[in-house]
């Protein structure tokens, strides 16, 4: 019984609570390593973190250039996203240099759909609810130029990037939500208990 006893406290000690917001408990599970987690490779792997969801964007290229779609509010990765009381559909658009990193952030209550349209990109991913099935799993997706993919991101999911490369990237996202600073939360892009390994792989 005292054997149980300390092994849930063992347990509970490599717990970092960040409170409850929306109905939604979050912390962090503790780690000392530096981890890249599970690299995604296919937008239907099974070691996705729950919740999260990729669409390949389907490229029409012809001899002036190319077409893609990015969204189509009501279907697909935006199905939830129909303008009513609560949501509110902003779009916005952001240019990082290379080797720049924005993280940690998260959200309680918006929904990201992310869509790189020049570049590539290091997608950093955490799941901070308590009661996920994949709770405290990372996930690094490479996409961009090279990998045309769409990412769905949900509340409780901490999220951020890398630039790669040598140029600039430009990120389209697609919130739920208008900007909110209340539902701005952030953590340091290294905090040393989720240990994310931001540095390039020499292999």
């Amino acid at each position: 019984m005292a054997a149980d006893v300390t092994a849930t406290q063992e347990r509970q000690s490599q717990i970092i609570p960040l409170g409850t917001r929306n109905g939604i408990e979050m912390a962090i599970a503790r780690r000392s390593a530096k981890t890249l987690g599970k690299i995604i490779s296919k937008p239907d792997s099974p070691e996705l973190i729950h919740g999260i969801k990729i669409e390949p964007l389907q490229i029409y290229p012809d001899d002036r250039g190319f077409f893609t779609e990015l969204a189509r509010l009501g279907k697909g990765l935006a199905a939830k996203m129909l303008p009513d009381d609560v949501c509110k559909i902003q779009v916005s658009l952001t240019l990082t240099y290379p080797g720049t990193i924005k993280a940690i952030h998260y959200h309680a209550e918006q929904t990201d759909l992310w869509a790189p349209i020049s570049g590539m990109v290091q997608v950093f991913l955490y799941d901070l609810r308590r009661n996920s099935p994949s709770f405290g799993a990372i996930n690094t997706i490479f996409m961009g130029r090279l990998q045309p993919w769409e990412i769905l991101i949900p509340p409780g999911v901490a999220h951020g990037y890398k630039a790669l490369g040598v140029e600039p990237i430009q990120l389209v996202y697609f919130t739920d939500r208008h900007y909110n600073p209340a539902d701005e939360l952030r953590l340091p892009y290294d905090l040393p208990d989720i240990a994310y390994d931001w540095e390039t792989q020499h292999k």
